[in-house]
Parts: structure tokens; C-alpha cells; sequence
């Protein structure tokens, strides 16, 4: 193969031009134009668990070993670039964004490295415009917008960030004569680690490199293994790593892998018609989908014609890699980078996702652009910017779609009603907002509709429908979602909740009690469970709940408040003022515990603090006609007060005109009623 000197800054054979600086500071300029309105799109869907609720991130210490079941497990250089956002902003999403975009930029940019100095290597007339077409029409391509506006799809950008200086780093390394162990080899070796940490794709990245250097550098897989053997095993045993990630994963939490309950066939069906599917969405990018749920291909003759074009393509790639290299190399890689997630492993949360076109995007993109250029020569260039701002364009509307959780769940919803997850996701971002209960059940009800045995519906349904105030009606969704997971300790919960407000507290108690067999740390459940005793004048009981779940959860003002109730009900006021007041202080402006703790107050015949806070209670709510007769009560036995105790009886009788004890003290004190 004929090879020339790499190409300078000044353009092809020297020549004044494209200086790449600029054309390097263009990439970026276009990919922040096109990413400018995401620095405020909130957490969405896998975020939840993988960021807001990840302690991992907390310290840096716990940050190379993620949660196992979320999108960060095993995959600990993804965790650390998330716990670096956390240390910034805490879970304030704008620095999640910010080095999301960063990582994306820095990307585009080592991908036009990589191409201006393979045309120019190999004496390719206008190396650098053609690299910048390429990398500008990558950067700013809406098919992307999966991989960084979802804040946690950074696992598939900056593992496309080490994937792509891994090339970089071996192919500079290979263009210092020798003297690649100085710095660049290493580079590679380490960048290739790193992919290795951030996600399971990077697995092909050696091979890849491997026939890079076959098919642009030595021109055989033996000459190839002859010149640069130690580097080419450098890269092969950073695979060691990967299989101790993969197993501290558990399988993703059975959502991964075989035996779990999708069959490899039915995968492999699917990515047959996944794979055209994403070929199209890089020549016409709509509609573009954020989740495509978890369906699966059942009929080998529906995906016949996909096949035969997978297959094609593939026969193509296995011809071009003998006779036309180059155009092998681009077909190999497509098919390299997507086959771990695309072939017939199952991936049951995901059987089709755009974030996985991230790096295949980029053969793609460099086939079109050679293609460009050959057909129309001088006017390629002014051709590429017009098409690259078009695709900007499109990425920027896109993007509004990730303004909102319902702006993005409505959008998957209108791509693919099919959707039983995207319906159910709706739904809940609807049962959020006032006055939208209605449409949220409906959107749970589809969601089981099309898929009944879909355990989250059947839970949300019963939530939405409890909060509703249609606590029956909840009570069969709950136990569904019950006999599909039996130990569901929400479910169970819930379901507790519904059988106290209907009045079946034996019943509720015993879905309490079965949460704390599965979880006994549920502190909300003890508290339940304490309720529930103490409307059945269980107080002893309700007591022990109660200090457990202030053990679990101290905080729990609430928690503290009917542990005084309790406590009083069995005579020990100084213990239950006690927990009045630690109410309090969590949350002052708790009206009914300053009542209770004014009524405790007075029994003990401390009235000018029963008086504080009686007056500070009917602040808080100047309309409780029992406030105004209590503190009336106190007045009364405080010298020179009969005045004030007079006026707040006339005001305890004008909001509760029938209030007996109010007219009748009035009458004693001689007092003209209201």
C-alpha cells in the first residue's frame, strides 16, 4: 500500500488552506450550538437510580465500585466521571450536561485526527476538509442526541471518546518511526483500559486496531504482528479486565445475558430488524425514539427481508476486506462495535436502543462523505456545511423533547403507542401534576392493556387510583402486582395503605408485617404498622414501631408526633412532650403537635408555656375553633386574662356556632355572646 508523509497544518502536500485549529474549533462551535439547549434537561429514567439515588458517588472512595443493578454497574470509569459531576453540583444537572458535551466535542475532534491522518497517509488530495465533513456531520448528527443528552448514555460517549483515542494514540505511535514507547503506544494501552471501565463495547477496540494497522500501516496481519506485536497484546490484555467486570454486574441484575427468560433467538431476530432500522436512521433521522421498550421479533419470515439484508451487507464487508480494504475496514467496524449489544446475547431492558449507533455512526458518516466528495468535487465542501446545518437544526429540535420527563415520555409514546413502559412512564410524570390524575390512569390502564402481566402498571394504577380517593379500586391493582412479584415491598405497603383507609386495619397490618419480613429496615412500614396498632388501641406495640422507625429514620418528624400520642394515651406525658418538641424542631411549623404539646402542658399546670403554644398553633391555623376554646381555657386560669379568655370563646363560637362549652363558659363569665 502507497504511503506519504502525514499532512501539516497548511493543508494537502503543504499547500496554504484549511488550517485544522479552525477547523477544530468549527466542530466545536457547531456541536455547542446544537447542544446549547440541554444544560437544564433534567434526570430522566435511568438517571433516577444510576445519579440522584447512587450513594457511590458521594465520595470518591466508593466511586469505582457502582451500584450493580444500574446502568453504572461494572463499569466504575463511568461511575468516577459521574461522582467528578457530583463533587461539582451535587444532583444539579448542568455539570452532567457540561462534561457530557465535552466529552462529545472531544470525540468529534480526535475522530477528524484520525481520519485526516489516515487520507493523508495514504495521499489522499484535501485530507483535512474531508476529515472536518466527517467529524461535523458526526457531531452534530440527531441520532447522537441518545448518547449525550441522556445524561447516563454517557457510558456509550465516553467509551466512544477512549475507543476513538485508542486508534488515535496506536496510529501516532506508529508515525514516529519506532519511537511509539515513548509516550503514544502507552497512550493507546491506557485509553483502551479506561474503555474497557466504562462499558463492555470497548471489547472489539484491539481487534479494530488490529486491522487498522493490517489494513492502512503494514498491509498484512502478519506484518502487522511482526512490527508491532507488543502493542497489539498490550491492547488484547486490557480484555482481561472485562470478564471480573461483567460477573460483578450479576447479569445486570438478570436483565443481561442468557437465562432470563429471552431466548437468543428471539434477540437475534430482533437485531435483524434493529440493524436496518438504524442504517435508516442515519441517512433520515426521524422519528427518533428514547426508549423502544423491550419487544421482541417472534416470526422468522416477517424478519426475512432484514436478513437478507444484514447478510448482504456483511458479505460486502467479508468480500471488501480481501479486495477493497479500506471500504472493509469501515464495513468490519460497523459490524465490530454493534455486535455486543445487537447480536444475540439478550439485553431484555433494551432489544433496540439508538445510543448503540454512537460509534457505528461514524463508517457510516465516512463512507457518505468519501462519496460526496468523489461525485462533486470543489462543491463537497459547501454541500457538507449545508447538510451539517441542516442536522443541527434537527438535533436542536430534538433536544426539546428532553426538556421535560412528559415532554419526553409523550414523545415515545406518539413514535411507538406500542410502548407498554413508555405509557406507564407517562403516567407517572402525569399523577405529578394537579389535575392530570385522570390522564394518568388512563395511560396505566393502556400500559396493562398491552402488556397484562406488567407488574409496575398494575402498582402505579393502584397508587393513582388510592391517591384519587378510590382506595377499592386500588386494592385488586396492588394484589395483581402481588401474585406478579410477591415480594414487593412497595406493593405491599401500598396495599396496607388502602386496607387502613377502608377500614381493614387487621388486614393491613399483615401486608406491614410482610414488608418487614422482606425488608426490615422499611421504616415507612414500621410507622405504618405503628399507625394501624394504634387505631386498634394497641399502644405498646404502636410504641416499639414507632422507636424502630425513629432508629431507622430519626428525622421522621411525623413519626415523632404519634410516638407522643402514643405515649400519652399510656400516661407518660414527660416522655411524650419530649416527643413533641423533637417534632418541632424538624418541622416548627407543625401545628397539631404544638396543640398536643400545649394540651400536655397545661395538664401540668405549666400554663404560660400551654399558653405560647396555643398562640403560636392558631397562627399556623387562626380558623381551629378547639384552639381558640383550649387556649381560652388556659387564660382563664391566668390572673387578668379573663378579657382575652372572653374573645377567643367568642371566636371559638363564631367558627363553631355549635360549640357547647364555648356558650357555656361565655355564660358563666357573664359575657355577651357573639
Amino acid at each position: 500500500m502507497r504511503t506519504a508523509p502525514m499532512e501539516d497544518s497548511r493543508g494537502s502536500r503543504g499547500r496554504p488552506g484549511w488550517r485544522v485549529p479552525a477547523c477544530g474549533a468549527a466542530i466545536a462551535a457547531a456541536a455547542v450550538a446544537a447542544y446549547a439547549g440541554t444544560f437544564s434537561v433534567p434526570f430522566l429514567f435511568d438517571d433516577v437510580p444510576s445519579i440522584a439515588e447512587n450513594p457511590t458517588l458521594r465520595r470518591f472512595g466508593t466511586a469505582l465500585r457502582p451500584l450493580a443493578d444500574t446502568t453504572v454497574g461494572g463499569r466504575p470509569i463511568l461511575n468516577l466521571s459521574l461522582a467528578v459531576n457530583y463533587s461539582v453540583s451535587g444532583t444539579s444537572v448542568w455539570s452532567y450536561h457540561a462534561l457530557n458535551l465535552a466529552i462529545h466535542v472531544l470525540a468529534a475532534l480526535v475522530l477528524m485526527g484520525i481520519v485526516r491522518r489516515t487520507l493523508a497517509a495514504n495521499a489522499v488530495r484535501g485530507a483535512t476538509p474531508m476529515a472536518f465533513s466527517v467529524a461535523l456531520l458526526w457531531a452534530v448528527h440527531p441520532l447522537l442526541t441518545g448518547s449525550v443528552t441522556y445524561v447516563v448514555q454517557r457510558a456509550e460517549s465516553l467509551m466512544g471518546l477512549f475507543y476513538a483515542l485508542t486508534l488515535y494514540c496506536f496510529i501516532r505511535g506508529a508515525g514516529t518511526g519506532g519511537r511509539g514507547w515513548r509516550g503514544w503506544y502507552p497512550l493507546a494501552i491506557a485509553s483502551c483500559l479506561l474503555g474497557m471501565g466504562t462499558k463492555e463495547v470497548m471489547v472489539s477496540a484491539p481487534l479494530i486496531v488490529f486491522l487498522y494497522d493490517r489494513t492502512f500501516l503494514a498491509g498484512s496481519f502478519r506484518e502487522a504482528w511482526r512490527r508491532r506485536r507488543w502493542v497489539h497484546a498490550g491492547l488484547a490484555a486490557t480484555w482481561l479486565v472485562l470478564p471480573l467486570l461483567v460477573l460483578s454486574t450479576n447479569g445486570r441484575g438478570g436483565t443481561a445475558g442468557f437465562g432470563n427468560g429471552v431466548s437468543w433467538w428471539s434477540y437475534a431476530l430482533t437485531q435483524l430488524e434493529a440493524i436496518p432500522h438504524y442504517l435508516r436512521l442515519c441517512i433520515w433521522p426521524r422519528p427518533l425514539v428514547f426508549d423502544y421498550g423491550t419487544p421482541l421479533a417472534r416470526d422468522p419470515a416477517a424478519v426475512l427481508p432484514a436478513a437478507l439484508g444484514v447478510a448482504s451487507l456483511v458479505a460486502v464487508t467479508l468480500w471488501a476486506l480481501v479486495r477493497r480494504p479500506a471500504l472493509g475496514f469501515l464495513g468490519a467496524s460497523f459490524f465490530a462495535i454493534i455486535a455486543p449489544s445487537s447480536s444475540f446475547v439478550p439485553v431484555t431492558t433494551e432489544t433496540m436502543a439508538e445510543h448503540r449507533m454512537y460509534l457505528p455512526l461514524i463508517p457510516v458518516v465516512v463512507m457518505a462523505v468519501l462519496g460526496i466528495y468523489r461525485w462533486l468535487g470543489r462543491a463537497a465542501l459547501p454541500m457538507c456545511l449545508v447538510i451539517g446545518a441542516v442536522l443541527s437544526l434537527a438535533t436542536w429540535q430534538r433536544n426539546k423533547a428532553y426538556l421535560t420527563d412528559e415532554g419526553i415520555w409523550a414523545d415515545t409514546v406518539s413514535a411507538r403507542p406500542q410502548n407498554e413502559r413508555a405509557h406507564n412512564n407517562l403516567g407517572s410524570d402525569l399523577a405529578k401534576e394537579p389535575g392530570r390524575l385522570d390522564d394518568a390512569i388512563a395511560q396505566f390502564r393502556e400500559a396493562e392493556r398491552l402488556n397484562p402481566d406488567y407488574t409496575e402498571a398494575h402498582y402505579n394504577l393502584g397508587n393513582a387510583l388510592r391517591s384519587g380517593g378510590r382506595a377499592a379500586e386500588s386494592v385488586p391493582e396492588y394484589e395483581e402486582a402481588l401474585r406478579l412479584q410477591p415480594n414487593y415491598p412497595e406493593a405491599h405497603n401500598n396495599l396496607g395503605k388502602a386496607f387502613a383507609s377502608l377500614g381493614r386495619t387487621p388486614e393491613a397490618i399483615t401486608q406491614y408485617e410482610d414488608v418487614l419480613r422482606i425488608s426490615p429496615g422499611y421504616y415507612n412500614a414500621r410507622y405504618n404498622l405503628g399507625n394501624a396498632l394504634s387505631s386498634l388501641g394497641r399502644t405498646g406495640e404502636a410504641v416499639a414501631q414507632y422507636e424502630e422507625a425513629l432508629r431507622l429514620e430519626p428525622d421522621h418528624y411525623e413519626a415523632h408526633y404519634n410516638l407522643g400520642n402514643a405515649l400519652g394515651s399510656e400516661g407518660r406525658v414527660q416522655e411524650a412532650m419530649a416527643q413533641f418538641e423533637e417534632a418541632l424542631r424538624l418541622n416548627p411549623n407543625f401545628e397539631d403537635a404544638r396543640s398536643n404539646l400545649g394540651d400536655d402542658l397545661r395538664s401540668l399546670g405549666r400554663i404560660p408555656e400551654a399558653i405560647v403554644q396555643y398562640e403560636e398553633a392558631l397562627r399556623l391555623n387562626p380558623n381551629d375553633g378547639t384552639l381558640h376554646l383550649n387556649l381560652a381555657l388556659v387564660l382563664l386560669r391566668s390572673p387578668g386574662r379573663d378579657a382575652d379568655a372572653a374573645s377567643q370563646l367568642r371566636e371559638a363560637l363564631r367558627i363553631q356556632p355549635g360549640n357547647a362549652e364555648a356558650r357555656r363558659l361565655l355564660a358563666r363569665m357573664n359575657a355577651p355572646g357573639p
